[in-house]
């Protein structure tokens, strides 16, 4: 892995944040003996260097697990750098002896870590944090004796039942006065908000296992390639003339071509596709 990397570049995405994911992109991911190589020289040995290559390794995945809390309005940077502090504890708390990949260990961190910085940061879930502003929140409407606005003395009166302050009181009877955003929007105006449908993150699949999916599928194209090339060149041909063109020759043509049987070219073509799948299972 190339480390040439200037480490406060790579841990800094304030600075510029399409250069940092260019940057994090072009880090090579470690494969899962590589990865298990790693972590026991971590594990065992404290070696401080192992923690480096496996933190710049993940720091892809961490710009990965931000853009799924893009719909918060916060800063993507400050939320991976966030999520980047997530990762440096995963790391440090890694157990390569349980042989799980470090990036289902480390999402859980990520996301506590801008959970987090999202409850300090976004204005909306301040509201109602003390007990007793929660059950101010819940029990106002019922405390209220008419529908329009309280005056001075009903203020006070449900502010001494309730053991809230009066300004505390009038801050909630507001919140109750207003309307929640529809979470689909009725009209498409240009002007308009978006409705929280619009940004709300997709939960469906966890971002552990769409970044395993594709990591597999990398390493898996890189044993076909590596499969493929080991294969002598007439298996290769046939495989190429077989599978891999638009338009596939016969068994006949081949045998043709190789002035052999087409049962030969057969039992070729069936032992190369073999050999290929065993390297998947290696």
């Amino acid at each position: 892995m190339n480390t040439n990397l200037q480490a406060i570049d790579v841990m800094s995405p304030g600075g510029n944040l399409e250069a940092y994911i260019q940057a994090v992109n072009s880090i090579p991911m470690l494969t899962a003996d590589q990865e298990r190589e790693v972590a026991n020289r971590l594990y065992f040995d404290g070696d401080l260097d192992a923690a480096k290559q496996l933190v710049f390794a993940h720091l892809r995945f961490v710009v990965f697990v931000a853009k799924s809390y893009s719909g918060y309005g916060l800063s993507e940077a400050d939320l991976i750098q966030e999520g980047n502090v997530g990762l440096m504890k995963a790391v440090k708390r890694f157990n390569p002896e349980f042989k799980v990949r470090l990036v289902s260990f480390a999402v859980h961190w990520i996301k506590a870590e801008m959970h987090e910085f999202i409850l300090r940061n976004w204005r909306i879930v301040k509201v109602a944090t003390t007990k007793s502003q929660r059950k101010l929140f819940f029990n106002l409407r019922s405390a209220k004796r008419r529908l329009g606005w309280m005056n001075s003395r009903e203020v006070s009166h449900v502010a001494q039942a309730l053991g809230v302050e009066p300004e505390v009181v009038r801050q909630m009877e507001g919140r109750l006065a207003s309307h929640d955003e529809p979470f689909d929007a009725m009209g498409h105006d240009e002007d308009s908000s978006p409705s929280p449908a619009s940004y709300l993150k997709d939960s469906r699949e966890d971002p552990a296992l769409v970044v395993e999916k594709s990591t597999k599928s990398l390493a898996d194209h890189e044993k076909l390639v590596v499969a493929f090339k080991e294969l002598d060149a007439r298996a290769r041909e046939i495989i190429q003339r077989r599978w891999l063109t638009d338009k596939k020759s016969t068994l006949h043509e081949l045998a043709d071509q190789f002035e052999i049987s087409a049962e030969r070219v057969r039992q070729l073509e069936k032992n190369a596709l073999k050999k290929l799948k065993l390297s998947f299972e290696a």
